[in-house]
């Protein structure tokens, strides 16, 4: 992958994180660890889900031996395989059995982020699903430890699924289109 369009996709997923989910205060234990730089972005050069399968072990790998204060979590981010929603959920299941494989359940769990994301019980326009839509296809690898700490610490933390809901019901589609989030446009061959 040359090195300019990987820039490009981290830059894409940073300007999301600080505009939309630390921004909107999608979620509240994010700025700590962008602050802190203790996100570990990494943009996955795989083309087929077997790839991918590995760039997910090696980095769920990296993120349980390497202390949480250098790295907290990953963003594994996949710009040319599953980019089609469906796959990208089909692969969800895989990326469990990796957990459960590796021993790392109730270690570290894999959240999901995705540009068509819409929740199950959802229509596909609806501002809810942005969410969790990010800019490409990305995986988050979350310590459970560090979950549970922020989650304590923050007394409403229950209610913040129905915040966002309130939040992004109250931007609206062009709010959030204002952003400038979206992954940046493909040149026209």
């Amino acid at each position: 992958m040359p090195d300019a369009r990987h820039a490009e996709i981290i830059a894409a997923t940073r300007k999301w994180l600080e505009r939309a989910v630390i921004g909107l205060n999608l979620c509240p234990f994010a700025k700590g660890v962008h602050v802190k730089g203790q996100i570990r972005y990494i943009v996955s050069a795989a083309q087929n889900d077997n790839a991918l399968l590995d760039d997910l072990e090696r980095e769920l790998k990296v993120l349980a031996e390497v202390a949480a204060e250098e790295v907290d979590t990953t963003l594994l981010i996949t710009p040319d395989v599953l980019t089609d929603f469906a796959d990208f959920t089909d692969f969800l299941d895989l990326a469990e059995v990796v957990l459960r494989t590796h021993g790392l359940v109730g270690v570290l769990q894999v959240a999901s982020f995705h540009p068509d994301y819409v929740f199950a019980d959802a229509d596909a326009d609806d501002i809810a699903n942005y969410t969790n839509r990010a800019p490409y296809p990305t995986l988050h690898l979350i310590r459970e430890a560090s979950l549970a700490r922020a989650t304590a610490a923050f007394p409403d933390a229950a209610d913040i699924y129905e915040r966002n809901i309130e939040t992004l019901h109250a931007l609206g589609l062009e709010g959030w289109r204002a952003l400038e989030v979206d992954a940046p446009a493909k040149p026209k061959p």
